[in-house]
């Protein structure tokens, strides 16, 4: 069975726009496969700037900087997908753009060894109290000693939330020969030795550091605020490389001038700039044993590549083959291709009797559905047809006119 060798739409004349200086290998794999026509920017767009850019293109990709609002998205009528070379989607309109019919995908493992690593980077580096050794060396002030500075080895490492990363940083601590506890809100596999706990108070209450790996919600927001700040064992430290909004950083800043906790290292922040120069601040700015970073967890050159990779791929896999694995919008959907047939994408409104107007629309014009797939979230419904080259053409224009059409298009 051979692959299609082309897109009914000329590779040429397909727009691509990549924002916030994304990895050269995303464009190297567009133009391998004859996509000539990628536009590639270092940083990010604002919506203004957005509205004007996204006119006429139809693949988009962006990092976390860059947000993807209601009126984005109504402004870019020939959009088929939005590429987030990054972990998270939170910066995209989600229910806009499942409405719009538009595939939004991201990567949600590719940095996951470069965040790690640098938690058990960080731990050795805040519990032998070397922020603060370093500043005084910068200062010319020479102070050897050992008080306040311990081995990870035997030490009790915390983690909330035991995802993709977690899991990664309690593979990681074990080869340290670190104890791992870790709290979940969805029951989870221990790794090695790892041992799940009942609640997140147990772990803050044993743990010497806590390393916390939740994503961004309602539930999360200030997840480490007055009350909780009180279950951490005294002197342990924190590390934040999750959220910005995870934290509530003036309830952090008295903990470590108070001496509750030991440490610290933040990553991501409630508020951060636009772009590298920008002024910058926060409440944790000139604490002891302290380390601040600019949101760089992920930021290997290992890891924009990956991210580079799997995006891409997603993006050609949907624009040459109609697959949606991975998708937050469109229906999740993998096909092989069929010899001997032309394939239609048709995305449309989830209400009752779309599938059948569509086969009885084809029906009465006698055109054969040599095969069709479907799913369906609560938005929309994504339909895949296989039909019969000689009547394809025939066939699109009949379901641009099905009620409740989103989206219709000719794959090959």
């Amino acid at each position: 069975m051979s692959n299609p060798a082309t897109t009914s739409y000329p590779r040429e004349k397909i727009k691509i726009l990549f924002l916030e200086n994304i990895s050269d290998k995303a464009i190297e794999q567009f133009r391998q496969q004859g996509y000539a026509n990628v536009r590639k920017v270092k940083g990010a767009l604002s919506e203004a700037e957005l509205i004007e850019a996204v006119k006429d293109v139809h693949l988009l990709g962006i990092r976390s900087k860059t947000k993807i609002t209601q009126k984005v998205l109504d402004a870019a009528p020939k959009l088929q997908a939005i590429g987030c070379f990054c972990i998270g989607v939170n910066q995209v309109d989600l229910l806009a753009a499942t409405k719009k019919g538009v595939v939004v995908f991201n990567a949600p493992y590719s940095n996951t060894r470069s965040v790690a690593e640098l938690i058990i980077g960080l731990s050795i580096m805040l519990i032998r109290r070397i922020p603060d050794k370093n500043k005084a060396a910068h200062e010319g002030i020479w102070m050897k000693e050992a008080s306040g500075s311990y081995e990870l080895r035997g030490k009790t490492l915390g983690l909330i939330g035991y995802g993709n990363i977690g899991s990664q940083v309690s593979v990681l601590a074990e080869g340290l020969v670190m104890k791992v506890l870790f709290y979940d809100t969805e029951t989870k596999l221990p790794l090695g030795n790892a041992v799940a706990s009942h609640s997140m108070k147990e772990v803050l209450s044993k743990a010497d550091i806590v390393s916390l790996h939740v994503p961004e919600n309602t539930a999360t927001k200030n997840l480490i605020n007055k009350t909780t700040i009180k279950y951490f064992k005294k002197g342990s430290i924190l590390i934040n490389y999750a959220r910005g909004e995870v934290v509530d950083l003036d309830v952090l800043r008295k903990a470590l001038q108070d001496g509750a906790l030991s440490g610290a290292a933040v990553d991501v922040y409630p508020w951060e700039p636009e772009k590298n120069g920008d002024k910058f601040s926060t409440p944790l700015q000139g604490l002891s044993n302290v380390i601040l970073t600019p949101h760089i967890g992920g930021s290997t050159e290992e890891a924009q590549e990956n991210i580079g990779e799997d995006v891409s791929a997603k993006l050609l896999s949907y624009l040459e083959k109609g697959i949606t694995n991975g998708s937050h919008t469109v229906p999740p959907i993998v096909l092989p291709p069929v010899e001997g047939a032309h394939r239609i994408l048709h995305i449309h409104k989830n209400v009752p009797g779309v599938l059948g107007a569509i086969n009885t629309t084809l029906s009465k014009h006698n055109i054969n559905i040599l095969g069709q797939y479907l799913k369906t979230n609560d938005e929309i419904g994504y339909v895949v047809l296989d039909v019969d080259k000689k009547l394809s053409k025939q066939a699109l224009e009949l379901l641009k006119q099905v009620k409740e059409t989103i989206k219709v298009r000719m794959l090959y």
